[in-house]
């Protein structure tokens, strides 16, 4: 069989094969651990026979192709499996190249079919039969397959060289006799050359297939195998005790499985619960109750902060990925208690980790990060207000323009300012207003210095009256050149008018401005940089000041 040729207008839809594979597998599973008179085991064939419903719809034959690493249909892979247990390898392996399936064969063929698969995967290296062996001896009408004919990798034809010395066709008696005391072997001495090597030894062909053996075994995920099977037997075993035993087993697991750092397979176990609840049919509401749970328990501050003083007291400590696909399956809530107790995590490596985590569940639950910053642990809060400036998550705005008008430090509010400016919308903005008349003077400068450099016109009646007022009277220089900066920006040529005077030097009878004054009314003008204000600025270039002389080269350069 050939592979049937896709053009880039096709559309294949492998939906319903994969899932026809999906459930041959599991039948493969059913058919390992069960009887055939077990009600799991019929019921796993029932499945398979349903699955292949979908299939009969687009086509009356089945041809797939085997790959070493996957099963194709039509040009689109429709199983993939790692090699150790893939079932692609298994035929591959064997010779197997394509198998056809007609319609009909679910009736009688396919649990036989089954079970040549689960015999073949059972074979000793020793054994005299192999899958193809065992498929001829089935005789299927509706089940169609081709091998290809492999050779031993190892085999070598020995042949006779024309160019080997020959013996010579009569030795002296004595190089004889010489030759037959060389040979004897002294008594009680062992000659291996006595014995036939191949009753004793393993050529080489064997020491790579047990060695792949036990690489195979050795690499299996048992727990994961584990809670496969639980799964499946809760998803086909309709019957509650059943169910409500299960889902006993599952719960009792989890401790352990987090004593043990098994990290990935409780990630599993959340996971598989949220799936297995959209396939399994009849689930009692107080059973699908306790798995839907299974996450918000596990988030809870008592299980979050056993599990971090474990992970901190921890000898072997989890991967990233492990610790991710973990906190992943949890809800927002641990995200405050995972915060407060980073600082006390004695574990470097570990509070890296963590701290990584901690960015998946803020961009997945921001709201959750919105409530954190209502802790009354300050760290809490400040972490959570840089999370919001690495994350740049809008649904956190109002959140932290809160943060600006309640008592917080200044430490504090700069980073709110920070986060707002990273965020840099419109919203954010609006709320970063608040800081302009905000008592410490670092919140102000950072404020206004932000509006500013964005064209903020919103901000400008306060920036104006700010300027024009005496609310800078007492101020250093840096804040007082951060907002005529912000001003000249933002009032462009009007503002002209107001400035001239400022940057004068005075003349006769008139007050002259201080010098902070004059040297920030400078660096306005050069904001605005229309052709009036630089005439401004050359007219000033030789004022008698150091600090405004500076100050008017400087904005000369800007207005350029």
């Amino acid at each position: 069989m050939t592979d049937p040729t896709v053009t880039d207008s096709d559309t294949v839809d492998t939906t319903a094969v994969e899932a026809l594979l999906q459930s041959l597998l599991k039948g493969m599973r059913a058919t390992q651990l069960y009887m055939p008179n077990n009600p799991v085991y019929q019921t796993a064939i029932g499945n398979v026979r349903k699955a292949f419903a979908p299939v009969w719809e687009e086509v009356d034959e089945l041809e797939l192709v085997v790959q070493e690493n996957e099963i194709v249909w039509q040009g689109e892979p429709v199983l993939s499996q790692p090699r150790n247990e893939s079932l692609a390898w298994m035929l591959f392996k064997d010779g197997l190249r394509s198998l056809t399936i007609a319609r009909g064969a679910e009736d009688d063929e396919i649990p036989h079919f089954l079970d040549v698969l689960q015999q073949a995967r059972n074979l000793p290296p020793e054994a005299d039969d192999d899958l193809l062996t065992l498929l001829w001896e089935q005789n299927f009408e509706s089940i169609k397959y081709e091998f290809v004919e492999l050779a031993p990798e190892d085999a070598a034809q020995l042949t006779k060289s024309d160019d080997e010395p020959q013996p010579p066709a009569a030795a002296p008696r004595q190089v004889v006799e010489e030759e037959q005391q060389e040979n004897e072997t002294p008594q009680g001495v062992v000659n291996l050359e006595d014995f036939d090597s191949t009753l004793y030894f393993l050529d080489d062909t064997d020491i790579a297939y047990l060695k792949a053996e036990f690489e195979r075994e050795y690499n299996q995920d048992l727990r994961g195998n584990v809670l496969s099977v639980l799964f499946d037997l809760f998803e086909l075993q309709t019957y509650p005790t059943v169910r409500a035993e299960i889902i006993s087993i599952i719960e009792n697991l989890i401790p352990y499985l987090l004593g043990a750092g098994d990290f990935r397979s409780v990630a599993y176990i959340l996971r598989e619960s949220r799936v297995v609840l959209d396939r399994a049919r009849e689930v009692l509401p107080e059973q699908a109750a306790s798995l839907k749970e299974l996450p918000a328990r596990l988030s809870e501050p008592e299980a979050i902060t056993q599990l971090l003083q474990s992970l901190d007291e921890a000898v072997i400590h989890p991967t990233e990925e492990e610790l991710g696909s973990l906190f992943g399956e949890l809800r927002g809530g641990v995200l405050e208690t995972v915060l407060e107790w980073l600082p006390r995590m004695t574990n470097e490596r570990v509070r890296d980790i963590l701290g990584l985590s901690v960015q998946r569940i803020a961009a997945q639950y921001p709201d959750a990060l919105a409530k954190a910053m209502g802790s009354n642990d300050d760290h809490v809060v400040l972490e959570t207000v840089r999370l919001a400036a690495k994350l740049k998550l809008p649904p956190v705005i109002t959140a932290l323009g809160s943060l600006l008008i309640r008592e917080g430090t200044s430490e504090l509010k700069v980073a709110v300012v920070d986060a707002l400016s990273a965020i840099g919308s419109p919203g954010a903005m609006q709320q970063l207003e608040k800081a302009v008349s905000d008592q410490h003077r670092d919140v102000r400068v950072a404020a206004v210095r932000v509006l500013g450099t964005r064209g903020h016109r919103a901000v400008f009646p306060k920036v104006e009256a700010t300027v024009l007022g005496k609310d800078l009277k007492d101020s250093d220089l840096t804040e007082k050149m951060v907002f005529f900066e912000a001003y000249g920006r933002l009032a462009g040529p009007d503002a002209i008018t107001h400035l001239k005077p400022m940057l004068s030097s005075g003349g006769f009878m008139k007050k002259k401005p201080d010098v902070n004054t004059r040297a920030c009314a400078a660096m306005a003008l050069g904001k605005i940089g229309t052709p009036e204000a630089r005439e401004l600025l050359e007219r000033a270039t030789q004022d008698k000041d150091p600090l405004v002389r500076n100050a008017v080269n400087k904005a000369l350069r800007e207005a350029k």
